[in-house]
């Protein structure tokens, strides 16, 4: 298939499945060929391919060996990228500024016989997102972000580092409402690295998600707390009013605890090769009282973090409600939790659940939005692929090709300019270049766009240059953008077009002689079948015959002029804005200074109501004018005969006239007079 058209069908595709389902979600299977969904058979979540969401990559199995009746089916194939150094997934219909739970989730499965899982970068957006690294072929990892989303869509990008081949098995989104993870806001994200949300239920690597956790969260087992002792229910476990983290009750039926002891004690390893003392990380623990203890029984208890004492109160499980803390600790290679009773307690702490969390400052400012989705538009319309995937200006080293860009400090960069020569652009103009409000250059030279020339690109208030040579574009350049480039504004260039003309006018002139030459090519061979019959006639006439010499004649003549541009008085008043800077004047009338759409200068030269020549004189003047060429007499380029209104237009000759030159000085400089003794050589030499 054509690229161009496979490019083409994605963005149909992408229309129609790149949205989320009922719930809200989007679950993507990122190796399963297009068009095919499946229902997951534990969680009834419906999967369907990426195509729509991604364009780039090839589809792939993973090694027979490495497939197993407990892997989920979405990790029997996955989809990796060989080219490119960075490729991005888009999810579309968000609302910007809500929350959203993401996850990407990889299975290496040696799909590609090498048996060594790749390294490389995961990105949301313009933010670094994390590392993707692997133990061994046989590991499955996945990540979760909580993110507020920067506008009605998020990206999650690829990024190939040279140390192997990026690929991805699963990508899900889950909207959050906008209660929930107060911590995350337009500054700091939330990540989940290496499986770090926990429940405290019975061993056995048990895993809760959707449905009975609404938000798709994954709960795995934590058996790491030693000498302790897990105690359940099955009652309802109710969030409190607030709600902030809205824990499923199946997640807080189960807790630990200790017997003969006033402590929990254990250890946790970020295992993060990324995190340093400038990390943090957000803990959250979630206890709740699952029996009914004796009136006078108190549970109460300090959680302690490294030695630092974490609540500001005594923490007080309810019974059957959720209760939690929060808190931001500072990245160290280990940390040592204790949950200690207070000196008042009968009963021992217990512990139902937690998640930690790695804190991600968002310092990359994306591509200004109206700006990023223009982009995006215009890559939709064109097909273009090389390395437009992602934000269109940020991270800098990923900009895209043909793009310049500003980078304001701390605010949203802006495009200023484009160069798409050569970039095989078919069709229209698209309408997206006029939403780029921060556009000085664009270079859409040596493509293959057709139609008119828009008059939006006049609308572009910061725009000093325009190359549209070398296309098929048709009919007549705008006034916004004539205006602009003679008054030095703007840099105009549309050479080689070979459908363009001047201005609305000339187009319109060009079109009426278009149509006169058709319709003579269909009545002059029925008007000659008639002729036939009147010459005869007409012979028998002698008097007649001569008038019809003498209008063939003077038709003749007129012909003459014909090969020269016929500009109507409009036109006229047109190009020497409104005949403002008179230069010259003679016998015949006033000289005028003027200006062709193509920027050249022009005398023009118009009869006055006083002048002695009618139209007759004007005509016998104009023929002569067109009969004799020489490198040394100023050259007719064309004439008005609109009505009363006669006029000849000149190339314009600064440097005033011969006489001038050989008397070596000139109180005009801009004298015509020599418009008039040329006439009389002419009629000399005639």
């Amino acid at each position: 298939m054509n690229l161009r058209v496979a490019v083409l069908l994605f963005y149909i595709f992408q229309c129609i499945h790149g949205q989320p389902d009922n719930l809200g979600f989007i679950s993507i299977d990122c190796g399963m060929a297009a068009n095919f969904t499946y229902q997951d058979p534990v969680t009834n979540i419906q999967y369907v391919s990426d195509y729509g969401f991604i364009a780039p990559g090839e589809n792939h199995n993973i090694s027979s060996d490495y497939m197993k009746p407990s892997l989920a089916k979405g990790y029997f194939s996955l989809r990796f990228f060989p080219h490119g150094v960075r490729n991005c997934y888009t999810m579309r219909s968000l609302v910007m500024g809500n929350r959203y739970l993401v996850r990407a989730s990889f299975y290496y499965g040696n799909y590609d016989g090498l048996n060594k899982p790749p390294v490389f970068d995961l990105y949301l957006g313009t933010n670094y997102w994390h590392e993707v690294n692997f133990g061994d072929s046989r590991s499955v990892n996945w990540m979760d972000i909580i993110v507020v989303s920067p506008a009605d869509y998020l990206q999650v990008c690829l990024v190939n580092k040279g140390s192997g081949t990026p690929f991805i098995s699963g990508l899900d989104l889950r909207p959050l409402e906008t209660t929930l993870y107060p911590a995350v806001n337009a500054s700091q994200s939330l990540a989940l690295i290496n499986s770090n949300r926990f429940h405290l239920g019975p061993t056995g690597n048990s895993i809760i998600r959707y449905p009975s956790d609404p938000h798709d969260r994954i709960w795995s087992t934590y058996d790491a707390i030693p000498n302790s002792t897990v105690i359940s229910t099955t009652a309802v476990i109710q969030n409190n009013l607030s709600g902030i983290y809205d824990v499923p009750s199946s997640v807080m039926q189960n807790a630990a605890t200790v017997i003969n002891s006033s402590r929990i004690d254990f250890s946790w390893d970020p295992s993060d090769p990324s995190a340093d003392v400038s990390s943090k990380y957000f803990f959250v623990f979630y206890f709740a009282e699952l029996q009914n203890v004796p009136s006078n029984a108190v549970r109460q208890f300090d959680i302690i973090i490294n030695n630092k004492t974490q609540n500001t109160e005594l923490c007080r499980p309810m019974f059957l409600f959720v209760n939690y803390l929060s808190s931001i600790v500072h990245g160290m290679s280990n940390y040592n939790v204790s949950l200690v009773s207070a000196k008042s307690a009968t009963l021992p702490p217990i512990l139902n659940a937690m998640e930690i969390y790695l804190v991600k400052p968002i310092t990359e400012v994306a591509t200004d939005l109206g700006d990023a989705k223009a982009m995006m538009a215009i890559q939709e319309t064109f097909g273009v692929i090389k390395n437009w995937m992602g934000d269109p200006c940020t991270p800098k080293a990923f900009i895209w090709r043909g793009l310049k860009c500003s980078y304001p400090a701390g605010d949203p960069s802006n495009i200023t300019a484009l160069n798409l020569s050569s970039f095989q652009l078919v069709g229209a103009i698209s309408t997206n270049f006029g939403d780029l409000k921060a556009l000085q250059y664009l270079d859409l030279s040596r493509n293959n766009l057709s139609g008119p020339i828009p008059d939006f690109l006049g609308q572009i208030s910061s725009l000093i240059l325009l190359d549209l040579s070398s296309n098929n574009l048709s009919g007549p350049i705008p006034d916004s953008l004539l205006q602009k480039s003679r008054n030095g504004s703007l840099s105009l260039r549309v050479g080689d077009n070979a459908n363009i003309c001047g201005n609305s006018t000339a187009c319109i002139s060009g079109q009426k002689k278009v149509n006169g030459t058709l319709l003579a090519e269909i009545i002059i061979p029925i008007l000659a079948t008639i002729a036939l019959f009147i010459i005869l006639f007409l012979l028998l006439r002698q008097v007649l015959k001569r008038k019809a010499k003498k209008r063939a004649t003077h038709h003749e003549d007129e012909s003459v002029l014909l090969e020269n541009r016929e500009f109507s008085y409009r036109e006229l008043k047109h190009i020497t804005d409104n005949f403002s800077q008179e230069i010259g004047k003679g016998g015949f009338g006033p000289v005028f200074l003027g200006y062709l759409e193509n920027g050249n200068s022009v005398a023009v030269k118009v009869r006055s109501e006083s002048s002695s020549q009618g139209g007759r004189e004007f005509l016998a003047e104009a023929q002569h004018l067109t009969r004799i060429h020489h490198k040394n007499l100023v050259s007719l380029v064309g004439y008005c005969q609109d009505r009363n209104h006669l006029a000849l237009v000149y190339e314009y000759m600064p440097e005033g006239d011969l006489q001038d030159k050989l008397r070596g000085c000139s109180s005009h400089p801009f004298k015509y007079a020599f418009l008039y003794r040329r006439i009389e050589i002419l009629r000399h030499l005639d």
